[in-house]
């Protein structure tokens, strides 16, 4: 005499869940696999402090003056002679123009960039500045 126990009806499924939370994992660990070898390219420099600073990164062109004096377009170093030509070339109406200079740059340097920009009316001209840490407004 045979018992029936009731899995013999029962057939062999494969459940998706624990399917799908293993596909999620695998797709999250090549993420953080891929973006842990990009190599971020750029130059350091340490931005003086305001206390009006605003972050404000839409649209914009980016000039920096590192601590070499070395003048740098969209992290493209480039002569100041070359500068407003290449500033017109890549701006279109309404695109910010942001100055990075670097604290130990020399004063001379970036005003010799405003000046450049200003002969060819370009008149919207910002300054990036980083904003002022609490303990840093303290001391002032």
């Amino acid at each position: 005499m045979k018992l029936k126990t009731g899995f013999e009806v029962k057939k062999a499924r494969i459940e998706m869940i624990p399917l799908i939370d293993i596909v999620f994992l695998l797709l999250v660990f090549f993420i953080y696999a891929m973006l842990s070898m990009v190599i971020h390219r750029g130059f350091k420099v340490d931005l003086p402090q305001a206390t009006t600073a605003e972050i404000d990164r839409k649209d914009y062109l980016s000039i920096t003056v590192d601590k070499d004096n070395r003048i740098l377009l969209n992290k493209e170093e480039i002569l100041l002679e070359n500068l407003s030509d290449e500033v017109i070339a890549k701006a279109v109406k309404g695109t910010k123009i942001f100055i990075n200079g670097d604290k130990e740059a020399d004063l001379g340097v970036v005003i010799n960039v405003l000046d450049t920009l200003r002969k060819d009316e370009i008149k919207e001209v910002y300054f990036e500045t980083k904003p002022v840490e609490k303990s840093t407004i303290e001391e002032l």
